[in-house]
C-alpha cells in the first residue's frame, strides 16, 4: 500500500505541474483527493492491513495528500498570477479590449435638468410628487370646479373611482403647501399624462416643470422678474418676454408668457408663424382659494406659480419639429445630443 501511495505521488508530481489551465487543476484535485479519488480508494483497504503497520501507512498517506495539495495550490497560484482563464477556444485575453461607447443623457432629461439648475441658482428647492394622484390634489384643491372640462375622461386617464394619472405637476404645489409653512420657493419637475391624440406637437405622456414661491408681499412684478431672468439664462440675453392675460383656475390674475422667437430674433419665420413671438408657459398669482385649501392665510401670504412643458422648450432649443422623436428611441436622433 505504501508503494502504491508513493507511485501515485510520483504520477501527481509529473502531471500537476504540466496543467495548462485552472480547469485541469480542478480535475486533478478531484482525481487524486476527491471523495472517489485515487488516494481515497487506496486508503479504503486500510482495514485489511495488520494493525502494527497502520500508523506508518497513515503517516505516509497524510504526507502524500499534503504534497499533492501543495502541488495543486502552487499550480493554481501560478496560473492565476499569469492571468490564465478558462476561456473558449480561440479567445485571446492578451488582445486589447473593445471600447464601448459611453451613454449620454436623453435630451429631455438634459433640458429638464438645465431648467431646474437655473431655478436652483435662484434659490429654489426641488420637490417631487407621485405620478398617480387623487382627484383632490389634481383638481379640487387647485380650484377646479366639479364641472370643469379638464375633468372629463376625454382629457384625463382615470384608473378607478377618483384615482387618476396626474395631468400636470401642480399637485406637488398642494402637497408642499400642506406640509410646509411659508416662506418657501420650489421647482417641481415630473412626467404628466393626458388623453390626447399623438401628432407632431402633442403626446399623451410629456414632462412639465412647476414652480411656485410664497412669501409676504409677493406681487406680479416678482413673477415677471424671475421668469425673464430664467428665459435669458436659458436662451440668451437677447431674448425678450411678454405677458398676455389668460385664465387658470388656480391663479388670479393669470397670464401666458411669450418669448421672442429664438430662430429669427423676432423678425418672423415659419417657427413663430411670422409673428416674432412663441408661447412658452402659463403663470400667475396663486389664487387665495388655493391658499385656503392648504391651510395658509391669504391675508398674510401671497405667491406666484408657473408651469412649462419640457418638450416644448426642447423643441425650440434644438430646432426639432416633431415631439414624437423624443420617444422613438432612434439612435440616429439621440446620438446628435
Amino acid at each position: 500500500m505504501i508503494e502504491r501511495l508513493e507511485a501515485l505521488l510520483k504520477e501527481a508530481e509529473q502531471s500537476i505541474p504540466s496543467a495548462a489551465d485552472l480547469k485541469t487543476v480542478e480535475e486533478s484535485r478531484v482525481k487524486y483527493l476527491g471523495k472517489s479519488g485515487l488516494v481515497t480508494e487506496i486508503l479504503k483497504g486500510l482495514s485489511q492491513v495488520p494493525a502494527e503497520m497502520r500508523p506508518q501507512i497513515g503517516k505516509v498517506s497524510n504526507e502524500v495528500k499534503n504534497r499533492i495539495a501543495q502541488l495543486l495550490e502552487k499550480k493554481k497560484e501560478e496560473l492565476e498570477s499569469k492571468g490564465a482563464l478558462d476561456l473558449p477556444a480561440g479567445w485571446d485575453p492578451t488582445l486589447p479590449g473593445r471600447t464601448l461607447p459611453a451613454g449620454k443623457m436623453h435630451p429631455l432629461t438634459s433640458v429638464q435638468k438645465e431648467i431646474c439648475d437655473i431655478f436652483r441658482s435662484f434659490g429654489f428647492d426641488l420637490a417631487e410628487g407621485p405620478d398617480v394622484e387623487t382627484d383632490y390634489y389634481n383638481f379640487l384643491a387647485l380650484n377646479f370646479p366639479p364641472d370643469h372640462p379638464a375633468r372629463d375622461a376625454q382629457d384625463t386617464f382615470y384608473l378607478q373611482n377618483e384615482i387618476l394619472m396626474r395631468t400636470h405637476t401642480s399637485p406637488i404645489q398642494i402637497r408642499v403647501m400642506e406640509k410646509q409653512k411659508p416662506p418657501f420657493k420650489f421647482v417641481a419637475p415630473g412626467r404628466v399624462y393626458r388623453n390626447e391624440a399623438i401628432d407632431a406637437t402633442h403626446h399623451h405622456i410629456f414632462h412639465q416643470v412647476e414652480g411656485f414661491l410664497v412669501d409676504r408681499g409677493v406681487h406680479f412684478g416678482h413673477l415677471k422678474g424671475i421668469l425673464d431672468s430664467f428665459i435669458k439664462k436659458l436662451f440668451g440675453s437677447k431674448v425678450q418676454t411678454r405677458f398676455r392675460p389668460s385664465f387658470f383656475p388656480f391663479t388670479e390674475p393669470s397670464a401666458e408668457m411669450d418669448i421672442s422667437c429664438v430662430f429669427c430674433e423676432g423678425k418672423g419665420c415659419r417657427i413663430c408663424k411670422h409673428s416674432g413671438w412663441v408661447e412658452m408657459m402659463g403663470c400667475g398669482m396663486i389664487d387665495p382659494a388655493v391658499f385656503t385649501n392648504c391651510g395658509i392665510d391669504p391675508e398674510k401670504w401671497t405667491g406666484f406659480a408657473f408651469g412649462m412643458g419640457v418638450e416644448r422648450i426642447a423643441l425650440f432649443k434644438y430646432d426639432i419639429d416633431d415631439i414624437r422623436l423624443f420617444y422613438q428611441n432612434d439612435l440616429r436622433f439621440l446620438k446628435q445630443f
